[in-house]
C-alpha cells in the first residue's frame, strides 16, 4: 500500500480575481488584500471551465479537492481528505476524509451539515453521469476538463465507504490520476445545497450563489469589475490572516502597474515584460520570478482548409521568426518553444529541432501544397495578457507581417476574453493563438488537454488535432507507473508532434509577480495560479 504525499517533478494550481477603486491604505483596520487581475471570470463553478486565467480560477479561494498541489512545491498533500491509500495494483484510491470541515455560504441557505462522502459522490457524478439530476442544470454549459481528459474512461466508480471515506476504483492504471484530483474542476461542492434549491424551485443558483469550504467566502461580483471575499472563518486549515480579499478586474497591463505603484493593489498580475525592469528599481515593490510552466502557441484548425494540409502548417511553421517575437512581445523573458512541454518538465525532447526562420523553404513548400499564388487565411488574437503571451496583438502583427512574406494573406480577429473563449470551443475558429499553463506537473496535463482526442470534443484542442500515433503513445503512457519509461512515450510524442505541425510553437515566459514589499508570505506557484490562504500584510 502507498500512503501519503506523493511527490511529482512540476506542479500547481489556484487563481483569483478584483476589486476597482479601493486604495490598498483605506481599511486596514480589517485587513484587506488586493489583487489587480486581467479578466473577468468565465464563472464560479470550477467544473466548467478550463482556460485558467487568474480571475477564471477566482471560484479556487471558496473550493478544496480531496488532495491539492502545495504553494510553490511540487508536493501532493491533504485537503479534504486527511489521508489516502493506493492498492498495490495502482487501481484503488482509498480516502479518508477530513472531520469537521465547515462550507459557507453568503447564500440565503446555510448548510446545516459538515462535509461529507455525499458531497464526494455528488461532486463527482454530476460531471461524470449524463443522467445525474445536476449534469445539466446550467444550459450551455459542459464538464470540458472532465471529458478533455476523458475520466469516464479512467474511472469505473467511486463508492462511499462510510461518512468519512470514500474509495475511486480505476478501469486501468492511471499513473497520473493522484495529479488529476489536484486540480481545479475536482473541487468539492455541497450535496446538500444541490437538493435544497432543488427543492426549492431554484437549482440554477447553486451555479451561481456558490459555497464551498475553501479559505474564502464568496461575497459579490460586479463583472469587468471586481470579485469580493471574505475570510472563511470556519476553515479547517486555519482562518486567513487576511479579513477581506479583492480581485480588481484590470485588463490593461500598464494600468495593473499604475494601480500597484498608487498603492492600490498589493499583488499584480502579468506584469509587461518592458516593465520588469522598472519593477526592479522600485523600492515599494519586490519582484518574484519563476520559470514558467506555461506554453504559448498558434493552433491550425485542421477541419478547415488550407489548414488542413499539413505542409500548409509546416510552411506556416517555417515563416515565423520567433527570435524576433522573443524580443519584441517577450522582451526576452523567456525561450523560444520547440515542444508542447516546457523544457523544465520531465520527459521534455532536447533532440527536437525547432523550426527554422526559412522563407525560402516555406514558399516551396506552399507551392507543393498546391498555394503557389498564396492565400488568405484568418487570424484570431488573444485580448488579453497570458501567463505565456504578454501581449496576443503585437504578436499577431509579427505573424501576419511574416506571413505576408510568403505570399499568405492574414485577417486579424479577435473578440472580448470571455466570448474569445467561447468562441474556441465551438470549432468555428481558423487559426487561433491561445496557451497553456500547467494545473497539476504531470506532463499529461499538457499533453491530453492541447492535443489529445477527447479534448477535441471538450473544446480544449485548438487545433482539432486527432491522430491515432500521437493518442496511442499518450494512452499508453498514462498505463505506465514508472517514470523513465512513460517519459520515453512522451518524447516519441514530440516528435509526431513537430512533423504534423497542428500548432506553431512559439515560447515558454519567465513569470514575474510584482507584489508590494508590506506584503507577507505570497509565494509564487508553479503554474499561473495566485494563492492568498497565507499571506498577511505589514502595517
Amino acid at each position: 500500500m502507498k500512503k501519503g504525499n506523493w511527490l511529482l517533478k512540476t506542479g500547481a494550481f489556484v487563481v483569483i480575481g478584483a476589486f476597482a477603486g479601493l486604495h490598498a491604505g483605506a481599511a486596514m483596520a480589517a485587513k484587506t488584500l488586493v489583487f489587480c487581475s486581467e479578466g473577468s471570470p468565465e464563472g464560479f463553478n470550477p467544473q466548467f471551465f478550463t482556460t485558467g486565467t487568474t480571475a477564471d480560477a477566482g471560484s479556487v479561494p471558496m473550493y478544496n479537492r480531496l488532495v491539492e498541489m502545495e504553494t510553490g512545491t511540487t508536493n501532493i498533500t491533504p485537503a479534504l481528505a486527511e489521508s489516502w491509500d493506493i492498492s498495490a495494483d495502482g487501481l484503488t484510491y482509498t480516502f479518508k476524509l477530513r472531520k469537521g470541515v465547515k462550507f459557507h455560504s453568503n447564500a440565503k441557505f446555510k448548510p446545516s451539515r459538515d462535509l461529507n462522502a455525499d458531497d464526494i459522490l455528488f461532486s463527482f457524478y454530476r460531471m461524470a453521469d449524463e443522467n445525474h439530476p445536476f449534469h445539466k442544470n446550467t444550459p450551455g454549459q459542459t464538464y470540458a476538463y472532465f471529458q478533455d481528459l476523458g475520466i469516464n474512461k479512467i474511472v469505473d466508480k467511486l463508492e462511499k465507504v462510510d461518512d468519512l471515506t470514500v474509495r475511486f476504483k480505476l478501469k486501468r492504471q492511471e499513473a497520473p490520476f493522484l495529479a488529476t484530483l489536484t486540480m481545479d474542476f475536482m473541487s468539492v461542492h455541497s450535496a446538500e445545497y444541490a437538493q435544497k434549491m432543488k427543492a426549492a424551485g431554484t437549482p440554477e443558483l447553486i451555479d451561481k450563489e456558490i459555497i464551498g469550504t475553501g479559505a474564502f467566502q464568496f461575497v459579490s461580483y460586479q463583472k469587468d469589475a471586481i470579485i469580493r471575499y471574505k475570510a472563511h472563518d470556519g476553515y479547517w486549515d486555519g482562518r486567513p490572516k487576511i479579513d477581506n480579499l479583492i480581485y480588481a478586474i484590470t485588463p490593461d497591463a500598464s494600468v495593473r502597474y499604475a494601480k500597484l505603484k498608487a498603492g492600490e493593489c498589493h499583488v499584480m498580475a502579468l506584469p509587461k515584460p518592458a516593465d520588469v525592469e522598472l519593477m526592479k528599481s522600485d523600492p515599494n515593490i519586490k519582484l518574484l520570478t519563476q520559470q514558467g510552466l506555461n506554453i504559448g502557441y498558434v493552433g491550425f484548425n485542421v477541419e478547415k482548409k488550407p489548414f488542413d494540409s499539413k505542409l500548409v502548417r509546416q510552411a506556416l511553421n517555417l515563416a515565423v521568426d520567433r527570435a524576433s517575437i522573443l524580443k519584441s512581445v517577450y522582451a526576452g523573458t523567456g525561450q523560444i518553444a520547440k515542444n508542447v512541454i516546457p523544457p523544465t518538465m520531465w520527459s521534455y525532447n532536447d533532440k527536437i529541432k525547432e523550426y527554422p526562420y526559412d522563407v525560402a523553404q516555406a514558399k516551396e513548400l506552399l507551392a507543393k501544397a498546391g498555394y503557389a499564388n498564396g492565400l488568405e487565411v484568418e487570424l484570431w488574437y488573444l485580448p488579453v495578457s497570458r501567463p505565456y503571451n504578454p501581449d496576443g496583438k503585437r504578436m499577431a502583427e509579427l505573424i501576419q507581417a511574416d506571413w505576408a512574406k510568403i505570399g499568405v494573406k492574414t485577417k486579424l480577429t479577435t473578440y472580448e476574453w470571455t466570448e474569445y473563449k467561447k468562441r474556441s470551443k465551438t470549432g468555428e475558429q481558423h487559426a487561433m493563438m491561445f496557451g497553456w499553463s500547467g494545473d497539476n506537473g504531470d506532463p499529461d496535463n499538457f499533453f491530453e488537454p492541447i492535443l489529445g482526442c477527447e479534448a477535441v470534443k471538450g473544446g480544449g484542442n485548438i487545433p482539432r488535432w486527432c491522430n491515432k500515433d500521437y493518442e496511442d503513445l499518450i494512452q499508453k503512457a498514462k498505463l505506465t507507473p514508472k517514470q523513465s519509461e512513460r517519459a520515453k512515450l512522451y518524447e516519441k510524442a514530440q516528435e509526431i508532434v513537430r512533423e504534423e505541425a497542428p500548432l506553431l510553437l512559439l515560447a515558454h515566459s519567465l513569470r514575474f509577480t510584482p507584489v508590494r514589499k508590506n506584503v507577507i508570505g505570497f509565494k509564487m506557484d508553479s503554474t499561473a495560479h495566485h494563492y492568498f490562504k497565507k499571506v498577511d500584510l505589514d502595517k
